[in-house]
């Protein structure tokens, strides 16, 4: 596709997306003379149409357009039909309508395409009749080459008296910028109450619990001794009898300390008394060497 074309085709669709509010998938009417052709030429009418719309879409075709494709007998084209979404038409099968005027009936919905469909057909009377519909992209097959063709007048006077409308309505309409008051409640109807309670804690401020492996925890209570309760008599008797061997332990410590004391007096005195036995010796014999 040239570039020159393929940005006027997206021209197109911005259009058609923005004005008439076209989304994708976008649903594509197929009539049965487009697909003989298309057959015949061996093109690929999926990817060509999504070329052709630079975007995807969802080719449809009615029963009445089957059952002129039937008319024909041609198996392969029957089979690239079938391949494509069926779209009801209402019409009965016994007495189809034309194809111009089953597509007509269903694309033109009180002169407006209300179910934002794309056509793509092969036949000049169709697409003649369609182009006083707004909001109606119409495909066809140019040789080898698919085309769409330019917005018709109905659809470029719609787009106009729509941005008019969007442009002029905040200067006529004057609700236009106000925002709307709340209604107040009445004083029949009682307000209703607030839940009163204890909020909870902030999560983030809780401090997050330790994760304890249970065996070292059931062998760490197994080593712990059991607490015993003692009565108030027994814990002062108890009381009394621990003063009492504090006293007699006090007792033995100072009678050990007394006996220390003794035993170290003793030992001076035998000190001193050895030492004057001997000073009385030797002042002895000194008077016999003088005699």
């Amino acid at each position: 596709m040239r570039q020159k074309r393929a940005k006027a085709y997206k021209k197109q669709m911005n259009l058609y997306v923005h004005t008439f509010k076209f989304r994708e998938p976008f649903q594509t009417i197929v009539d049965d003379e487009i697909v003989l052709l298309c057959h015949k030429g061996q093109f690929d009418i999926v990817k060509g149409l999504n070329r052709t719309i630079q975007a995807e879409c969802k080719p449809m075709i009615t029963q009445c357009c089957m059952q002129a494709l039937y008319l024909t007998e041609n198996q392969e084209a029957i089979d690239l039909a079938k391949s494509f979404e069926r779209r009801r038409c209402n019409h009965n099968i016994k007495e189809p309508k034309t194809p111009v005027e089953c597509v007509q009936s269903i694309v033109d919905v009180d002169g407006e395409n209300k179910h934002r469909y794309i056509v793509a057909s092969q036949s000049t009377k169709l697409r003649r009749k369609l182009r006083a519909v707004p909001g109606v992209p119409l495909v066809f097959m140019n040789r080898s080459v698919m085309v769409m063709e330019p917005a018709s007048d109905a659809s470029k006077r719609a787009a106009a008296l729509k941005e008019n409308a969007k442009l002029q309505a905040g200067l006529n309409d004057k609700k236009v910028g106000y925002l709307e008051k709340q209604e107040e409640p009445k004083a029949d109807q009682p307000m209703p109450k607030k839940r009163k309670g204890p909020s909870e804690p902030n999560p983030l401020s809780i401090k997050k619990k330790k994760k304890e492996d249970k065996p070292a925890a059931k062998v760490e209570e197994s080593g712990k001794k059991k607490r015993v309760r003692h009565h108030k008599g027994r814990s002062q008797n108890q009381d009394g009898t621990d003063e009492q061997g504090n006293s007699e332990e006090r007792s033995e410590e100072r009678s050990e300390e007394n006996g220390k004391a003794q035993t170290h007096d003793d030992e001076s005195a035998v000190g001193a008394s050895f030492t004057k036995d001997k000073s009385e010796s030797s002042k002895d014999a000194s008077q016999s060497d003088e005699e």
